[in-house]
C-alpha cells in the first residue's frame, strides 16, 4: 500500500469550503464498503431501535414539551478522487439529535467552554464549570479548581449546564440522544465511524493542525468515543481522531463498532 504523503492544495481556514489533498492511502472499494455497511446497519437500527426512540420522543415532550428533536449545523466534508489523490472538500450540514436542553437555549455558555477547552484553560473551565449561566472569567476556589486538575477522570465538557432538561443527563450518558444522527448516516453526511462532528464555531477555533481531524465524514461513535470519551484534553481528542484517519480501515471500523456498546454500557468517561 502506497505510503501516505503531504500534499496541500487549498486549506482555507474560517470558510465554507477547503481542500486538504494527500495520496489515497485507502483505494476506493473501502469507501464504497464502507458506505454500504453504513447504509445496512442505520436503516436496520432505525427500524430495530424505533421502539426506543419513540419512548424516548415521548420522555422528552413529557418534560419539556416542545420539539424532540434538536438540528444543529455541523462541520462535515466529502470526499472528491482526483486521478492518484483523494480531496475532502467542506461540507456542512443539518446533524439531528434527541433535544436534552430547554428550548432556546442560550449557546454563548458552550461557545465560550469551547474556547476554554480548545486553549486548555483550565481555570476558565472550572469556573464555567461552577458558574454555567456566566460565560466570562470568575474566581474560583483554587481548592476546588486544584481537585479538578489533577481528578484522573475530570470531565472535559460541561457537566453542570443549567440549560439541560431533567432527563437530558442519562440520555447523553446512555448516548441515546445520538440516535437520531442514523438518519445522517442514511442521506451519506456521517458514518457510523469517524470523528467528532464538530460545530462550524468551534473549527473557527482551530489551530491549523486540528483540521486535519476533518478529513474523513464525521461518526456516530470514532476512536476517540471508545478510548477517552470526555476525559481526554483537547488535542489528545483531536489526536485520537487524527490516528484514525490516518489508519482508516474495514477492520479498525469493525473493532470500534463493536466496542461501542461496551463504552456505552460502562458509561465510562460519560457525564
Amino acid at each position: 500500500m502506497q505510503e501516505e504523503a503531504h500534499v496541500e492544495f487549498d486549506l482555507i481556514r474560517k470558510h465554507e469550503a477547503f481542500f486538504v489533498s494527500r495520496r489515497v492511502k485507502n483505494p476506493n472499494y473501502y469507501h464504497a464498503v464502507k458506505r454500504a455497511i453504513d447504509f445496512t446497519i442505520a436503516l436496520a437500527l432505525l427500524v430495530i431501535l424505533s421502539p426506543l426512540m419513540l419512548l424516548t420522543a415521548a420522555i422528552i415532550y413529557v418534560y419539556s414539551p416542545g420539539p424532540v428533536f434538536f438540528v444543529q449545523e455541523r462541520a462535515g466534508a466529502k470526499r472528491e478522487s482526483r486521478g492518484k489523490y483523494s480531496c475532502w472538500k467542506r461540507a456542512n450540514f443539518k446533524c439531528y439529535k434527541f433535544r436534552t436542553m430547554k428550548v432556546n437555549a442560550d449557546p454563548s455558555i458552550h461557545k465560550a467552554y469551547i474556547q476554554a477547552l480548545i486553549e486548555n484553560d483550565e481555570e476558565q473551565m472550572t469556573a464555567l464549570q461552577t458558574a454555567p449561566t456566566r460565560p466570562r472569567k470568575a474566581n474560583i476556589d483554587h481548592e476546588i479548581l486544584t481537585a479538578l486538575q489533577t481528578a484522573p477522570t475530570r470531565p472535559r465538557k460541561l457537566v453542570n449546564d443549567s440549560r439541560i432538561i431533567p432527563p437530558g443527563k442519562l440520555l447523553r450518558k446512555l448516548s441515546l440522544d445520538e440516535l437520531p444522527q442514523l438518519f445522517n448516516v442514511l442521506r451519506g453526511e456521517m458514518s457510523l465511524v469517524g470523528p467528532r462532528p464538530a460545530i462550524p464555531y468551534e473549527v473557527e477555533m482551530y489551530k491549523p493542525w486540528h483540521m486535519r481531524r476533518l478529513e474523513a465524514l464525521p461518526g456516530i461513535t470514532g476512536l476517540q468515543q471508545v478510548t477517552a470519551r470526555c476525559t481526554a484534553d483537547f488535542d489528545q481528542q483531536v489526536k485520537l481522531d487524527i490516528e484514525y484517519v490516518k489508519n482508516q480501515s474495514l477492520w479498525l471500523d469493525i473493532k470500534i463498532i463493536l466496542k461501542t456498546p461496551f463504552a456505552v454500557i460502562s458509561a465510562k468517561g460519560a457525564y
